[in-house]
C-alpha cells in the first residue's frame, strides 16, 4: 500500500494531523500566510496551532492526504514557499524558494498556453468569419447569446436595466433573469463587442471558456490534490475539453465557462476546517454571485455535487462530522446572508417579476442520456460519429457524456485499483449519481427505453424543475478527469521501471484520450447582417417606441432578425424572438420557447418553410394588421436573398400593400396603417 493509500485510510486522529498540518487557510493560495508564521516567517509548528484548525476535515483533509506529499505533513516544512509544492524548511535559507516559485510559474504559463492553443484550435473554423460563419445544424442559441451581450452593452453605456428588456418580443419583453443573459461575461466583454461586435465577442467568449476551465482546474488540482504536473494537466485537459464541452462549445459558452467552479469547490472543502469561516464563507459567497451572473444551472450542478461528495465522505467516516460542522455552518451561514443579499433583488425578478416563468418547457424536461452515450466517442472528437450519436442524445448540443469504451473502462479501472482511497470512493459515488440522473425521466439502451428513471420522481421539485437533466452528465465528467489526474499521480509510485512507467503511463492516456480528442467545431455559413441594417438606413423609419419587423418574425427557427438588432446593439426593438417566457406571455405559467402566438408570424413562418403563397381573406389581412399594430411595427424588412424571397415578398404584399426595393432588402414603411385606431 502506497503512503497515500494509508493515510487515506488512517485513522481519525491522523486526520486530525494531517488537517492541521495541510491547512491551506495558512498558505498563499488558501489563505494568511500569517497565521502560520511568527518571527520572520519562520513556520510555527503544527503543533501550536489553535485548537479549531487541528480538528478532523470532512473532506479537505482527505483530498490533501491523496496528494500524498511529505511536504504538506511535516511541521517544520513551508509549504508557503511555493504554493504547497514542497518547499525546503525555513532554516534552509529563503534562496531556493524563488527559484522554484519562478519554475512553478513558467509550467503554469506553459500549460495555460498550451489550453489556449488548444482551445483556438476547437474553434480555428469560426475564428475564420465570425460574423459570417455559425455552428453547423443549430444557428438559434448563438444568434441569442448575441443578442444578450449587445444588452450588456445597453446596460453599461446606457443605464439600461439589466434584468428585463422589451428590445425584443416587444411589447411584453423578456426576463433576462431567467433567460441567461450571462451578464458576469458581457459586462467585461464590453469594449470587444463595441470594437468588433458580438460575433467577435462571441467566439472570444467560446475560446476562452475552453482555455479557461482547463487552466482553473489544472491551477487547483496541482495546487491542492496533486504534485505531478502532468497530472494536473490531464486533470484539467478533461474537464475543459471533454466531449461534453466540445458539445456546448458551439452554442452554450454560459455553460462552458466554468473557470469558477474549481475555486467555489475547494472553498466548499476548504471551510470544513477552516480557521476563519466568516471570512471564507464571504469568499465563497463572491464567487457564487458572480457564478449565478454566468450560469445558475451550473452554480446549482456545483452545489449538489459538493452535497453529494460530502455525504459520500461522511457516510465513510461519519467522525469527521464533529469537528467540520461549526466551521461550516457558520462559513455556509455567512455565504448564505452575502449571496443572498447580493441576488435577492435579481432572483426576485427572476421567479416573480414580469415574463417569469416557473418549470422548463415540455420540449427540453424530459432531455436524458441514453446509457450508450457514455460509451461512444462524442461528435465533435477525432473518433466521434454524428450519424451513430444520433438517438443517444436530445441533439448535438447536448452530448453530455459521450466518454467512448476505452475512458469508460479505465474510470471504472481507476476506481477499482484506488477503491482502498476514502477520496476516489467519494468521487466515484458522485460520478455513478450523477450519471444515473442524467438519464432523465425514461431509462434507455440505444434508443430502447428500459425502465423509469428516478427522474421522474424529482424533475416537479422547486429549482429542479428548471433543470435539463442530461446536463448532469457534465458533473460526471468533471468526476472522470479528477480520477485520471489522481490515476496518474499515483502510478509514479508503482514498483515499476521508471522508463517502463513511463511508457504505460502515456500508453493508458492515449487509449483513454486519443478516441475523445477535440476536433474544430463544424460551422456553416449564414447570411450577413443586410447593408440597409448596417449602413443604418432603417433609422429613417423607425422611432424609439416602434418596431422593425425581420421577415420572417423572429423565432427559435429563424434568429437572423436578432442579429440584425444585435449588430446595432440593439437600437431598435423587434417583435418575437428566441427566449423563454411563460406561455401565452401570462406571468408565472410553465415556460415554453417563445411568446404569444403570433398569426402573422405563423403565416409566415410558413411560407418561409414552404415557399408557397397563400391566399389571404379579408378576416386575416384585419387580424394581421392588428397584430402590427399590437406591436408598433414601422417598418418590415425582407432581404432580397432570403430563402424563399419571391413567396414571402408576395404574401407580405398581400397583407400591406406593394413594398420598395432598398440596398438589399424589400422595406415595407406601414407607419400609416399601424398609427390609426384599430
Amino acid at each position: 500500500m502506497t503512503p497515500a493509500e494509508t493515510r487515506a485510510e488512517s485513522s481519525p486522529e491522523s486526520d486530525a494531523a494531517a488537517a492541521s498540518a495541510s491547512d491551506p487557510a495558512a498558505r498563499p493560495d488558501g489563505g494568511d500566510a500569517g497565521d502560520r508564521t511568527s518571527n520572520g516567517g519562520a513556520p510555527v509548528p503544527a503543533t501550536r496551532a489553535p485548537a479549531e484548525a487541528t480538528g478532523p476535515s470532512v473532506a479537505a483533509a482527505e483530498v490533501d492526504a491523496a496528494a500524498g506529499t511529505p511536504s504538506k505533513t511535516v511541521a517544520g516544512t513551508s509549504p508557503a514557499a511555493d504554493g504547497g509544492a514542497g518547499a525546503p524548511a525555513a532554516d534552509d535559507g529563503a534562496a531556493p524558494a524563488r527559484p522554484r516559485r519562478w519554475a512553478r510559474r513558467r509550467q503554469d504559463l506553459v500549460v495555460f498556453g498550451l489550453f489556449l492553443l488548444a482551445a483556438v484550435w476547437v474553434t480555428s473554423q469560426i475564428w475564420v468569419d465570425p460574423a459570417g460563419r455559425v455552428a453547423s445544424l443549430y444557428s438559434s442559441d448563438p444568434a441569442q447569446v448575441q443578442f444578450f451581450l449587445a444588452h450588456s452593452v445597453r446596460v453599461v453605456l446606457h443605464g439600461e436595466f439589466p434584468f428585463f428588456t422589451e428590445q425584443f418580443n416587444y411589447p411584453d419583453g423578456v426576463n433576462l433573469m431567467a433567460n441567461t443573459a450571462i451578464l458576469a461575461l458581457g459586462i467585461p466583454m464590453v469594449p470587444v463587442t463595441l470594437l468588433f461586435g458580438p460575433a467577435v465577442t462571441f467566439v472570444v467568449l467560446v475560446t476562452l471558456a475552453l482555455a479557461g476551465t482547463a487552466s482553473a482546474w489544472y491551477f487547483v488540482l496541482s495546487r491542492h490534490v496533486v504534485r505531478s504536473p502532468l497530472a494536473a494537466a490531464v486533470g484539467g485537459w478533461f474537464c475543459g475539453f471533454s466531449p461534453a464541452m466540445l458539445s456546448h462549445a458551439n452554442w452554450h459558452p454560459n455553460i462552458i465557462s466554468q473557470f469558477l467552479l474549481p475555486f467555489i469547490v475547494w472553498r466548499v472543502l476548504v471551510i470544513t476546517r477552516s480557521r476563519r469561516p466568516w471570512r471564507d464563507g464571504l469568499v465563497l459567497a463572491l464567487l457564487v454571485t458572480v457564478q449565478a451572473f454566468i450560469n445558475e444551472e451550473i452554480l446549482l450542478f456545483t452545489a449538489l455535487a459538493c452535497g453529494v461528495f460530502l455525504l459520500a465522505v461522511l457516510a465513510q467516516r461519519p467522525a469527521l462530522w464533529s469537528a467540520a460542522w461549526r466551521p461550516l455552518a457558520k462559513a455556509l451561514a455567512t455565504c448564505t446572508v452575502v449571496a443572498g443579499a447580493l441576488l435577492a433583488y435579481p432572483l426576485y425578478i427572476q421567479f416573480a417579476g414580469p415574463m417569469a416563468y416557473h418549470g422548463l418547457s415540455d420540449a427540453v424536461r424530459d432531455y436524458g442520456n441514453d446509457i450508450a452515450a457514455f460509451f461512444a466517442p462524442g461528435s465533435p472528437t477525432l473518433g466521434g460519429n454524428e450519424r451513430a450519436n444520433i438517438n443517444l442524445a436530445p441533439n448535438y448540443s447536448e452530448e453530455n457524456a459521450f466518454f467512448g469504451w476505452s475512458l469508460s473502462l479505465i474510470a471504472v479501472g481507476i476506481v477499482a485499483w484506488l477503491r482502498r482511497e476514502l477520496l476516489v470512493r467519494a468521487l466515484a459515488v458522485t460520478g455513478v449519481f450523477f450519471a444515473v440522473l442524467s438519464l432523465g425521466e425514461r431509462v434507455s439502451w440505444w434508443d430502447r427505453e428500459l425502465v423509469t428513471g428516478p427522474w421522474e420522481w424529482l424533475v416537479r421539485l422547486p429549482l429542479l424543475d428548471a433543470v435539463v437533466p442530461t446536463r448532469f452528465g457534465l458533473i460526471t465528467g468533471v468526476v472522470v478527469g479528477i480520477l485520471l489526474a489522481l490515476a496518474v499521480e499515483r502510478s509514479r509510485a508503482l514498483p515499476v521501471e521508471p522508463r517502463t512507467l513511463r511508457t504505460l503511463t502515456v500508453a493508458g492516456l492515449v487509449l483513454a484520450l486519443l478516441p475523445i480528442a477535440p476536433m474544430p467545431l463544424k460551422v456553416t455559413s449564414r447570411p450577413p447582417v443586410p447593408d440597409f441594417i448596417t449602413a443604418d438606413r432603417w433609422r429613417g423609419y423607425v422611432g424609439p417606441d416602434q418596431t422593425l419587423v425581420p421577415i420572417p418574425v423572429p423565432n427559435m427557427g429563424h434568429t437572423h432578425g436578432m442579429r440584425w438588432a444585435a449588430s446595432t446593439n440593439l437600437d431598435f426593438k423587434i417583435p418575437g424572438g428566441y427566449f423563454l417566457a411563460p406561455r401565452n406571455g401570462n406571468t408565472g405559467d410553465p415556460g415554453r420557447f417563445g411568446g404569444r402566438p403570433s398569426g402573422v408570424g405563423q403565416l409566415l413562418e410558413e411560407v418561409a418553410s414552404t415557399g408557397r403563397t397563400p391566399e389571404l381573406d379579408d378576416r386575416q389581412r384585419r387580424r394581421s394588421l392588428d397584430e402590427l399594430r399590437h406591436w408598433r411595427a414601422a417598418i418590415l424588412v425582407l432581404p432580397v436573398d432570403q430563402h424563399h424571397a419571391e413567396p414571402l415578398r408576395r404574401t407580405v404584399e398581400q397583407l400591406v400593400g406593394p413594398g420598395r426595393r432598398e440596398l438589399d432588402v424589400w422595406v415595407w414603411d406601414v407607419r400609416a396603417l399601424t398609427d390609426q385606431p384599430a
